[in-house]
């Protein structure tokens, strides 16, 4: 069952005396009740915009939203059903109130959803000890942080709970932990999960699906496991192939040449084709507009 669907959004970025930033471009995605989906792509294309769009914290200038058969508004018209999505954010001490305890935090939600659990249960579930509950957000660190706003979100009970790249500021040692933990509660919850991340590496190992971003649009979907073993999009593969492989040499990917084009004035037809080493003369004349793979390599006939 779709709990989330998204079509042809468009959100903007407005500055007085500047050209409007199209930050989303008419994009399309649908996360399942119970199911992962990974959205994934350089820094700036748009994904957090997607997320809070979704979320209500930015409106949308056309297209849709629904969560759950509803229409999702504005953040300060929102109905008390939309309570039901939740966001983990990527900075967890900018997301936790410094003054309050970590515990009276996690209580907001909990009197949100009449959960009966407390807020030692929810850290308890996080791997967290039951005694944190009476702690400052300082008192942590960055890994026990998230698993704190992790347990936070979870106490409003959310039918979807979004990670806004949860493990970007995290060290080494605890990305791909938190990224399993936010994958097991969502699921064992029968919620959905939408997991933001530039790591296409943590992505794999937790997501059903995955969707790939490139300067605002949803350029390729599919199963993780068939974009990862046949990519379809130059985008895709590029970001593949940037992927650092121990393989003793000591040499890293070559980068993917060119930098990502002005939002403001994106380029005519496919945006990628001027980085793409596979642009034909109708990849800069006409913008692909058909799925899984936004390509024309890949066109339907």
């Amino acid at each position: 069952m779709t709990l989330l669907s998204i079509e042809d959004l468009v959100v903007e970025h407005r500055t007085p005396g500047r050209p409007a930033v199209t930050a989303v471009a008419g994009a399309g995605l649908t996360v399942a009740k119970g199911e992962v989906v990974g959205l994934v792509g350089e820094s700036g294309c748009g994904k957090s915009t997607l997320a809070r769009a979704v979320c209500g914290l930015h409106p949308a200038a056309s297209g849709s939203i629904t969560f759950d058969g509803r229409p999702v508004t504005p953040l300060g018209l929102r109905r008390r059903t939309l309570t039901g999505i939740q966001m983990v954010f990527q900075d967890p001490y900018a997301s936790l109130n410094p003054r309050r305890r970590v515990g009276d935090q996690i209580a907001d939600g909990l009197r949100v959803s009449g959960d009966p659990a407390t807020p030692a249960d929810l850290l308890e579930r996080v791997g967290l000890p039951r005694s944190f509950a009476g702690r400052h957000p300082h008192e942590f660190s960055g890994g026990q942080r998230q698993r704190i706003a992790i347990a936070r979100a979870l106490a409003a009970r959310p039918g979807l709970l979004i990670g806004d790249e949860p493990i970007s500021s995290l060290d080494a040692s605890a990305q791909s932990q938190v990224a399993t933990l936010m994958r097991d509660l969502a699921v064992d919850a029968g919620a959905g999960l939408l997991f933001i991340s530039h790591d296409l590496s943590v992505v794999r190992l937790i997501a059903d699906r995955i969707a790939v971003m490139y300067l605002g649009k949803i350029v390729e979907t599919g199963e993780t496991g068939a974009v990862w073993n046949a990519p379809q999009h130059p985008y895709t593969q590029a970001l593949l192939r940037a992927i650092p492989h121990p393989d003793g040499l000591g040499t890293l990917p070559a980068e993917l040449p060119g930098d990502v084009p002005d939002p403001a004035d994106p380029p005519p037809g496919c945006r990628f084709h001027p980085r793409c080493p596979d642009a034909m003369d109708v990849c800069r004349l006409k913008e692909p507009d058909f799925g899984p793979a936004a390509c024309w390599l890949h066109a339907p006939t």
